[in-house]
């Protein structure tokens, strides 16, 4: 890739069209929300290259976590999305809405975020993954260039362990996941704050979407469904997140556009 993810982005935020099925927009920000799921399947090779680096607190190891699992023939993460489609955002304003699949396969991956900021150009993109050994939902603060070694649905894996060869070694997101949790209560689920993602196909997702998208990605891990927890939960706790997200979004601009207006340098953006 050339050049830097934010001056692509803000070369694309500023060309101007007409409103249509390819998503130009007359003006910006454009009212677009981009939400992501896995399908189910039961092939699952899940051919390690390398052991796993880590694992995050008491969870299971990297690999065993995303994607479709020959435990998990139904992925909680598309089934969450199919009810968040059909609940919608629920705001006053005009947002559009529109949910998609994507593969446990890097190299499609790849090749649909990269598609989803060129032809969406979405205020905000958020990606669903399910965590097999997760009791709750889990938003992911940032996204990383290296560490997979873990072998997608066909067996493949990025040359080096690689994302983006040359790329920061970690990506933020410009929404503070911390705080977000603080903010918001989800009847029947507890909302947590993650900082590391897995190093697979979720993870991989999420730092090329914030490279893409100049931070305006968002990575949430769900848990399997299960008789305590329906899809309908699930739904609409990303109902909630996600509203919740775009009113801060909102709200930051305003105050942005505030502070310039009265000529204070802007706030510090960075998370812990």
């Amino acid at each position: 890739m050339d050049g830097a993810g934010g001056e692509r982005l803000a070369a694309r935020r500023g060309a101007r069209g007409g409103a249509g099925a390819h998503g130009d927009f007359t003006d910006w920000p454009p009212r677009c929300v981009v939400v992501t799921g896995k399908p189910a399947s039961p092939r699952v090779p899940r051919v390690p290259a390398r052991p796993p680096l880590s694992a995050r607190n008491a969870r299971l190891p990297d690999p065993a976590r995303f994607g479709p699992f020959r435990q998990h023939l139904v992925n909680s993460s598309w089934e969450a999305v199919k009810e968040l489609s059909n609940l919608g955002l629920g705001m006053d304003t005009e947002v559009e809405l529109r949910t998609l699949q994507l593969p446990v396969d890097y190299r499609e991956v790849k090749r649909r975020v990269t598609r989803i900021w060129e032809d969406f150009q979405p205020q905000l993109a958020v990606h669903v993954g399910v965590d097999t050994s997760a009791k709750a939902i889990f938003l992911e603060q940032c996204g990383k260039n290296r560490g997979y070694w873990d072998s997608d649905i066909r067996g493949f894996h990025p040359e080096g362990g690689v994302c983006l060869p040359g790329g920061p070694e970690v990506m933020l997101s410009v929404f503070n996941m911390k705080a977000v949790c603080k903010r918001i209560a989800v009847e029947g689920i507890e909302v947590a704050f993650s900082r590391d993602a897995g190093r697979y196909v979720c993870d991989y997702t999420y730092y090329l979407s914030l490279y893409h998208g100049n931070g305006h990605a968002v990575l949430i891990h769900v848990p399997p469904l299960s008789r305590w927890l329906l899809a309908s939960i699930l739904g609409k706790a990303l109902q909630a997140i996600i509203r919740k997200m775009l009113e801060e979004s909102w709200e930051g601009q305003a105050q942005s556009a505030l502070t310039a207006a009265e000529g204070k340098p802007p706030g510090d953006a960075s998370f812990t």
